[in-house]
This record gives C-alpha cells, sequence and structure tokens, in this order.
C-alpha cells in the first residue's frame, strides 16, 4: 500500500508519469512515428523534393507494376533472404556450440568471432571490396595457383552472392550470442540422459539441442529476414549507386534512395517503394510466427 506522501504528490500531480514518459515519447514521435505517417501520405502524392504535390491516389502503386527496376529490386531482395536467412540460423548456432565449451582461450575466439558486428559497416564493406576488387587479394592469390581471376564484382549474380556473404559474415557474432544465452537455459541433465541411451553428438543435436532453442531459431529467422530484405550498404558498398552492372544488383531499398533523393527526386514514388518494403517485411514476420505455430501443434 502508497504511503500517505506518496498519495499525496499523486493527488497533486496526476500527470507525473506522463512527464517522465514524456521524452522518449517526443523522440519517438518525431523519428519513429511522423515519418511513418508522412511516408504513407507521400505514398499517394506526386510530391517532389521541391515540390509538394498533389494526391494522385494509386497511381504510384500502379506505375510500380510496370517498373521493371522495381521487380528487378523486388526479386534481389526476395532472394537476399533466401540465401542470408538459412545460414545466419543454422552457422551461429553451430558456431555457439563450439564456443560454449569452457577450455583456456576460448574467450579469444568469442572476442574475435564477434569483433565484424562492431566495425562498421562501411569498413567491413571496403574490405570486403579489396578483397574480392579484380586486382584484390583473392584474385591475386587464384591466379597464383592457375585458376585465373573471377569477376566477383562484375558479375550480376557473383557480385550478389559477395555481398551476401559479408551479410552472414558480419552477422555471425551477434546471433551468436543470442543462441549462447539460449543455450545455457538448456539443462545438462537432457544431454547426459541422451547420451546414457547411446544418442551421438549429431543425434543429440537434432533431438535436444534444436528443440530447446527452436523459439530462439524463430526470432532469429523472423530478425534475420527483415534485416536482409532491407538490406542496403553491403550492394550499395559493393556494386555502387548504380546497383552493379546494369542495375541488375539492385535492392529496394537502394531504388528508393536512388528514386527519392536529389534535386529532382520522386519522393511520392519512393514513399510507395517503401510502403511495398513495410509491408513485405511484415508479411514476412507474420509467416515466420505463423510456421512456428504449426510446428508447436
Amino acid at each position: 500500500m502508497a504511503s500517505p506522501a506518496v498519495s499525496r504528490v499523486r493527488r497533486q500531480l496526476p500527470s507525473s508519469p506522463w512527464l517522465f514518459a514524456a521524452p522518449g515519447l517526443i523522440v519517438i514521435g518525431a523519428f519513429v512515428l511522423y515519418p511513418f505517417v508522412s511516408t504513407l501520405v507521400n505514398a499517394f502524392t506526386d510530391r517532389r523534393t521541391l515540390v509538394p504535390g498533389e494526391f494522385v491516389g494509386l497511381a504510384n502503386f500502379r506505375e510500380l507494376l510496370h517498373d521493371d527496376m522495381f521487380w528487378i529490386g523486388l526479386r534481389n531482395s526476395t532472394l537476399y533472404v533466401l540465401g542470408v536467412v538459412p545460414a545466419l540460423v543454422i552457422l551461429p548456432l553451430l558456431l555457439a556450440l563450439l564456443v560454449q565449451k569452457s577450455i583456456p582461450g576460448i574467450t579469444f575466439f568469442r572476442s574475435a568471432f564477434y569483433t565484424p558486428v562492431v566495425a562498421s559497416i562501411v569498413v567491413v564493406g571496403l574490405i570486403w571490396v579489396w578483397l574480392l576488387d579484380e586486382r584484390g587479394l583473392v584474385n591475386s592469390l587464384l591466379e597464383a595457383v592457375g585458376v585465373g581471376r573471377i569477376g566477383f564484382l562484375s558479375d550480376q549474380w557473383l557480385l550478389l552472392l559477395s555481398a551476401m556473404a559479408v551479410t552472414v559474415w558480419k552477422g555471425l557474432g551477434y546471433y551468436m550470442i543470442i543462441y549462447l544465452a539460449a543455450l545455457g537455459n538448456v539443462p545438462r541433465e537432457l544431454h547426459e540422459a541422451a547420451a546414457v541411451d547411446g544418442a551421438g553428438a549429431v543425434r543429440r543435436f537434432l533431438t535436444v539441442t534444436v528443440p530447446a532453442v527452436r523459439s530462439t531459431m524463430v526470432l532469429v529467422a523472423a530478425l534475420s529476414s527483415v534485416a536482409a530484405f532491407k538490406v542496403f550498404s553491403e550492394v550499395y558498398l559493393m556494386a555502387g549507386p548504380a546497383g552493379g552492372p546494369a542495375g541488375e544488383d539492385t535492392t529496394l531499398v537502394m531504388l528508393v534512395q536512388r528514386t527519392g533523393t536529389g534535386l529532382t527526386g520522386r519522393v511520392g514514388y519512393a514513399s510507395a517503394i517503401s510502403v511495398v518494403v513495410f509491408v513485405v517485411t511484415v508479411v514476412l514476420m507474420l509467416l515466420v510466427l505463423r510456421a512456428d505455430r504449426r510446428e508447436e501443434r
């Protein structure tokens, strides 16, 4: 029961809880809610950078259906999800199992695996560009062993695969930490009982570890799906502003940036693409959650 002093303060300042919450609410309203509502409104206008624009209804969305670059961006963003998410769900779990053991020097390896996470994506992107460039270290080694140089950054599909590899490499440590927290809650008795029954390491992994961390795997799948579909930095740094050869590696977020910026930027059209990105990411999360619920039944 609240003391008389606290009750008196509550009666005198009935809005005091809102005063404490006000700074956070202002930040959320200014940098989250307002941009979201503004983008949604602009999607139905022909607004440009220096022109307010007028209401055009669904004209921007109808134009999307006939825009080849939009379909290229949708294709690449979808392929990015299909290529990155499975790797980021499975590989960090295996990595977490390796570094979970308490052996001398394991702290060094945990720190080493996590280092790419804290590194700037610009620095990481430039490092990989230097490595995979036509005259970079990787091609120099391939030429030295007689394989020949490979156009990692000039071939449409190799460039997209290279960007996926960078995303996976940078995200391994982040999701590894999430899995380490989940593995710490798995009872050791389950592994011991499975070992007594004659289960090997692979079988214990499939019958004990995976079911115990399934909810965490769903979380990782949801987070990595949204991040992969909204990919920008990796592809932009490796493919350039043009989006690779003939723009064939452009993603949807790159298309938003290219269309909606500059003095002649089509803000309304770019907002329509942004709305599509938002809807697809929500659908991705709902699909992952729905799949998880079906497995629980």
